[in-house]
């Protein structure tokens, strides 16, 4: 008897416990969620008398985390703080204590123990780059009342599941400037992300300055490159903000803009002419892996650029190559058949063996897509896996093929967020997911990296690419596995959303930028209202309709202001489920709303003075516009006529096609809605 009390007692607690983390995670808009976090008593008011003091060697980092977080804290609270930087005399309200400044790399240590009481914060962690992390998960428990800001009483312990959590940005396709560099490095740093990844060149241009073979940027980057003092000075900004930086030489594929300065270095056989790549797409440009030159070359050009970048490892893409411009060349084909290479595989491998010597000398550890993992290519190189199962490539795709055979591995399969798929899809896919691996397999998964290719972005729409997702999947690197509800992500998420404007991005000012430049400032209600229903077409399939997007292609039209998870069709489709299994005059009310403000939209729409830009829309505005009319009028009056059934029918098949790179995303809930009126309202 007294062990079943016993046990119901300690259920209880348990119990009790859970539930209060529920209750954290509905009213603390914290991302990524912590490792352990408990509510306490306490509550600290935000008022003048706040102050911030740092103990502990090698302060350059924190020192600035600290000025930052007192800037972005008193413009988001309104407080006018007496004492603006950091105190260096006395213990502050915001205690800071760590034990050393830390290099940047796998083994850095970014863990910290957060405590918030009535009268002081402290903040402790081993390394300055912890207590940075503390410092930004302190910004987010700032509250409110009707009379003060204050942070609530919570102990948090918190450590990152992956040491590994990046973001790949493209700057070949679409050149990015710095300024949209370091943006979107303070909005990683602020979800906790530690590598950048610079995908530098490509087919459609090289991006670094090079003193020793200066062709590359005068001939193949369009004018557009970075200085090599511009690289160190985003190395040093991302330092700063505990971000390593990786950057890509891709190679020996995707090669055009390389040859197009030094075709000498090329596999075509016979006369041919390299040029600058203007297209999307995999190119049959290719480095010749038999010509000595090539490997030096190679080895003059990354022991120059290896020394911008610090960190220990560097990647040489690898991907996809097709070896088209091998197979036609005899000299290759004779190549690969006195030195016992069977196919394009093994000459790649040859290829990459050589470039991991001469990066071993520079005292870098070669990364490079899946395609580079084949049987002879030594486990001491890192494979970035991009491909899953569902091409070929056993259960768990090549991240688990690529920890069992003993490689180091990152992550990117289901993190193309360049692919325009939902929050939902990003955070559902977690790096190891259910597969069983051994200690020593786990630990080779480092992490992994969301990546942001930039065939259809320019540096006014990259951000709304990015973000708010990234963040989402920033906690899935973070948290602890079993950190996983989709809807309480959500609800964190919408908040986090508006807080990164803050930083400088503009993910959300920057639609009615693009809708005002196509309405020639005229009003943009009936267009912005479309935009929050629609979402750019998905996985690469903008193209089509005969249209080609290529480098200098427009990219400030409707579909570049349309983002994934388009808001009201997301509230749309949540009020219909809620409807439908339990159906309300309050409920009905506000499905009424919606369809009377798209009601209108032709209206609206009409009124903007027409240009080739908005025109395309027309037919979208019309189609919203009618069956929105229609459906609410036969919600209004409980009476649906076959007539009228048959058109709403006919007009749902409209609404489901494309319209200017755009699909309609209300449509489902649409359908819902009238079969509900169909089975309740119809009359012959």
């Amino acid at each position: 008897m007294k062990k079943t009390a016993l046990f119901f007692f300690i259920l209880c607690i348990i119990n009790t416990y859970s539930f209060a983390q529920d209750d954290l995670t509905t009213t603390l808009n914290l991302m990524p969620w912590p490792k352990e976090i408990k509510a306490n008593d306490h509550q600290l008011t935000i008022d003048k008398n706040l102050t911030v003091s740092i103990h502990g060697q090698g302060q350059d980092r924190i020192q600035l985390a600290a000025v930052n977080f007192i800037r972005r804290l008193t413009k988001r609270t309104g407080v006018f703080i007496d004492q603006g930087f950091p105190i260096t005399d006395k213990k502050g309200t915001i205690i800071i204590t760590f034990q050393k400044r830390t290099a940047l790399n796998i083994e850095t240590d970014e863990s910290y123990i957060l405590q918030i009481k009535s009268d002081h914060i402290t903040i402790d962690a081993a390394t300055d780059v912890g207590a940075i992390r503390g410092l930004e998960t302190l910004l987010q428990l700032i509250n409110h009342n009707t009379s003060s800001y204050y942070f609530k009483g919570v102990t948090i312990n918190d450590a990152p599941r992956f040491v590994w959590r990046g973001l790949m940005i493209d700057v070949s396709r679409h050149f990015q400037p710095i300024g949209v560099i370091k943006r979107n490095l303070d909005a990683m740093a602020s979800v906790k992300m530690n590598v950048f990844h610079w995908h530098l060149t490509d087919d459609q241009g090289f991006r670094i300055e090079s003193k020793t073979y200066p062709k590359l940027q005068e001939l193949a980057s369009d004018g557009l490159y970075y200085t090599q003092n511009q690289i160190k000075d985003v190395v040093a900004y991302a330092s700063k903000l505990g971000i390593r930086v990786i950057p890509e030489i891709d190679v020996p594929g995707h090669a055009s803009a390389i040859l197009t300065a030094y075709p000498e270095y090329g596999s075509h056989q016979g006369e041919y002419t390299y040029e600058i790549e203007r297209f999307a797409g995999v190119f049959d440009p290719t480095l010749d892996p038999t010509n000595p030159e090539t490997y030096n070359f190679l080895e003059g050009l990354f022991t120059e650029i290896a020394p911008l970048f610090p960190d220990d490892y560097f990647h040489i893409g690898g991907d996809e190559n097709e070896g088209k411009h091998w197979d036609a060349n005899t000299k290759i084909q004779n190549f690969k058949k006195e030195n016992g290479l069977t196919t394009n595989h093994d000459l790649q491998t040859y290829f990459n063996i050589k470039l991991e010597k001469i990066l071993n000398k520079l005292g870098k550890k070669l990364m490079g897509w899946d395609e580079i993992m084949t049987p002879t290519m030594p486990t001491t190189a890192v494979i970035h896996s991009w491909r899953g199962e569902n091409e070929g490539l056993p259960k768990g795709g090549s991240l688990i093929s690529a920890a069992k055979t003993g490689y180091q591995t990152v992550l990117s399969n289901g993190y193309y967020i360049d692919r325009m798929l939902s929050v939902k899809h990003h955070y559902n896919v977690d790096p190891i997911g259910n597969v069983k691996l051994t200690d020593e397999e786990h630990s080779l998964v480092l992490g992994g990296e969301a990546t942001m290719w930039s065939e259809l972005v320019t540096p006014t729409t990259i951000d709304s690419r990015i973000w708010p997702r990234t963040a989402a999947i920033a906690e899935r690197f973070w948290s602890q596995q079993e950190v996983s509800n989709l809807n309480n992500m959500q609800l964190r998420l919408k908040d986090v959303n508006f807080k990164l404007e803050e930083l400088g991005l503009t993910h959300i000012k920057n639609r009615n930028v693009i809708l005002r430049g196509m309405t020639d400032n005229q009003d943009i209600s009936a267009l912005l209202d479309l935009s929050k229903i629609c979402e750019p077409l998905k996985v690469y399939s903008r193209n089509q309709g005969g249209t080609e997007y290529k480098s200098f292609s427009p990219f400030n039209l409707f579909a570049d202001a349309c983002v994934v998870d388009a808001e009201d069709a997301i509230a749309f489709n949540t009020l219909i489920d809620n409807f439908i299994y339990a159906p309300s005059d309050t409920k009905r009310a506000k499905i009424l709303v919606y369809l009377s403000k798209w009601a209108t939209n032709y209206e609206r729409f009409s009124n903007i003075k027409s240009n080739p830009k908005i025109e395309p829309l027309a037919a979208l505005s019309k189609h919203i516009s009618d069956f929105s009319k229609v459906l609410m009028n036969s919600i209004i009056q409980k009476r649906l006529t076959k007539a009228k059934h048959d058109a709403l029918t006919t007009q749902l098949i409209a609404l489901n096609q494309p319209y200017a790179d755009v699909e309609v995303m209300i449509t489902a809930d649409l359908k819902i809605l009238l079969d509900y009126c169909t089975d309740h309202y119809l009359v012959n």
